[in-house]
């Protein structure tokens, strides 16, 4: 075993398609806090601090567990795990399949357009068909009886890029590593006709392995909306999170 097969923090041997250069042990250790601190995380707070004009005027507020319950009788709703432009994600547990999952809902204001039903069902079954290791999978999808739209995903036990990014420790091997995992994800994407359109720290998650995820693909389309309060043209309105697009 050669020297860049372990880990130069720790010394521990690198798990077969981890990183070059990056133990998950030690790269979670940048992102996450330890112990119980993990289980008393603070959720209400946005995965980000760049604005998002996706969060409605007076602030999307998330229903508690508790009263999701009555909506997803199959699921055990067991908290909310965050919230943004985009929605809430909770964590739960379907119970016929006794698997943890993220449950995703949308911000109820965007179905109330006669559009919107039929354009998340076409959108909703492409993003289901995106079957790649590096992009955070798509169970299921529909609207309860209360029209409230949903996804069921793919859940992610670990840390967002931007936690890792905010605790100052992420080196520029470690940033080389992650982009390569994040371009073969973004090009098969494009290869199936799915633009991501809001490629961003938070939303590239890394789990406890290490291994990194894409989540959100294609929801800044699906909602019809850009990814910020930035408005780059009324006419042809693009979509995306200026700090992230490219220059043109």
């Amino acid at each position: 075993m050669t020297e860049e097969n372990h880990c130069p923090d720790c010394g521990a041997e690198l798990p077969a398609g981890t990183p070059q250069g990056q133990c998950p042990q030690c790269l979670m250790k940048l992102g996450l806090p330890t112990g119980a601190e993990v289980d008393r995380a603070n959720v209400s707070k946005p995965a980000s601090d760049v604005p998002t004009c996706a969060t409605p005027p007076g602030g999307f507020i998330p229903p508690g567990p508790s009263v999701l319950a009555a909506q997803f009788p199959q699921l055990d709703i067991i908290e909310l795990l965050g919230q943004g432009g985009m929605g809430a994600v909770y964590k739960a547990r379907q119970k016929q399949l006794d698997r943890i999952v993220a449950l995703k809902i949308l911000p109820p204001e965007v179905g109330r357009t006669e559009a919107f039903a039929e354009r998340f069902t076409r959108e909703a079954r492409s993003l289901a068909k995106l079957n790649h290791p590096r992009i955070v999978s798509v169970h299921d999808f529909g609207h309860t009886e209360a029209g409230l739209y949903y996804f069921i995903m793919e859940f992610i036990d670990g840390t967002d890029l931007r936690r890792v990014i905010q605790s100052g420790a992420l080196s520029s091997d470690d940033a080389l590593a992650i982009v390569p995992q994040v371009c073969d994800a973004l090009q098969f994407a494009h290869e199936e006709g799915i633009v991501h359109r809001d490629v961003k720290p938070e939303n590239i998650l890394i789990d406890k392995k290490g291994r990194v995820k894409i989540a959100d693909f294609g929801l800044a389309k699906l909602l019809d909306r850009p990814a910020t309060v930035y408005t780059l043209t009324q006419a042809g309105q693009r979509m995306g999170t200026p700090h992230y697009m490219a220059p043109e």
